[in-house]
């Protein structure tokens, strides 16, 4: 059968629109993958709550902190958990890539509650969601994590091996994870070198209740970085129709708004409240056996600091912490460069790495099925 030739499809494009012929295209493939793809989500009524509700009789939580799980069913031999940053909610962190990774399964959606939140309660209610996989439909999940997300996956990692367990997932793949609260602030410099350490210094430095004032200037920033990313109006044009960007602006807007005081702190808490990697070789054995995807952007400077431990763990003792791992810099030679997770206004300069992934990850099932 003769190789595939897009060549014909891209000069029809060109010949009607004056844009790079790979412009109309990915305009084409939004479309139809939002047609042939509607969106049927909903939210997960939890089969297994075991680890949670020991989380919770014994007093470490409260239910105002549990994160709501959305469901996206899709049928496939790998379904996925994303879980992501501050904000947005990873229903919209992954806003552009849900279509191609339903391809390989279904999605589930953990988004942070507005009100407060809890590490033992996370890493409870993610116990609970990879054992249902396993259990009750024979599935190990790929754990999608964006920024604070991995920070998240990290210490859940952590905390099985701390246990004797191996996490029964199919992969992991890590977005510019954000692990401690040292990726953000370097504790020898005065006055923070970013955008995001500015809206986590005072949160440190607040000895009581945290001033309104300080809720919105955080608000403003998440907001900033948001909006720097919306108006480049060159990828825009064929990333989002304007009733997707619209939708879009105003969940993430929304999202950021919702987040109370009392949510914003414990977010940070938890941030604090994780180790950072070690990159001396002292951990005793892997975080994970299982594939890994380490993806950085080409300018991480609003958020992340020069010295950030996790990266330098995860770039200097990679084989420590996952031994089965890729670790990329995701670029973009014909445009701006790539920020931190912009997985919406960078999607396809995300998008190769990932989707050789999972590639990976389905042929690997094949031949273990075989």
């Amino acid at each position: 059968m003769p190789a595939l030739n897009l060549a014909p499809v891209l000069s029809f494009f060109a010949a009607f629109q004056r844009v790079s012929p790979v412009v109309p295209l990915r305009t084409f493939l939004r479309t139809t993958s939002d047609k042939l793809r509607p969106s049927r989500l909903h939210r997960l009524l939890p089969g297994i709550t075991t680890a949670q509700a020991a989380v919770l009789a014994a007093g470490r939580a409260e239910p105002r902190q549990l994160a709501t799980v959305l469901h996206e069913p899709q049928t496939g031999p790998v379904p996925t958990i994303v879980l992501g940053g501050f904000v947005p909610d990873a229903t919209e962190q992954v806003f552009l890539l849900r279509g191609h990774l339903l391809k390989s399964g279904a999605l589930y959606y953990f988004n942070y509650p507005a009100d407060g939140f809890s590490l033992d309660l996370f890493c409870a209610q993610l116990d609970d969601l990879v054992e249902e996989l396993r259990v009750r439909h024979g599935l190990a999940p790929v754990i999608f994590s964006v920024s604070f997300g991995g920070g998240l996956l990290l210490e859940w990692l952590r905390r099985q091996r701390a246990l004797g367990r191996e996490a029964p997932i199919a992969g992991a793949v890590l977005i510019s994870p954000v692990a401690c609260a040292e990726d953000l602030l370097d504790p020898t410099e005065a006055k923070p070198s970013t955008l995001l350490g500015r809206a986590l210094q005072p949160y440190l430095r607040a000895t009581g209740a945290v001033p309104e004032a300080m809720i919105e200037k955080s608000r403003a920033i998440f907001a900033r970085m948001f909006e720097a990313g919306a108006q480049n109006k060159e990828s825009l044009a064929f990333l989002l129709t304007r009733a997707e960007l619209v939708h879009l602006r105003e969940h993430v807007l929304g999202t950021i708004r919702c987040v109370t005081a009392r949510g914003a702190c414990e977010r940070v808490q938890a941030l604090c409240a994780m180790p950072a990697l070690p990159a001396d070789g002292t951990l005793a054995s892997p975080l994970c056996s299982a594939p890994a995807l380490i993806l950085y952007a080409e300018k991480e400077s609003a958020v992340l600091v020069d010295s950030t431990p996790t990266r330098q763990a995860l770039a200097t003792a990679r084989a420590q912490h996952f031994p089965d791992r890729r670790f990329q810099v995701v670029t973009n030679p014909h445009g701006a460069p790539v920020q931190h997770a912009s997985l919406i206004f960078h999607c396809f300069n995300f998008l190769p790495p990932i989707s050789a992934f999972y590639r990976r990850l389905k042929t690997r099932k094949l031949h273990q099925a075989a």
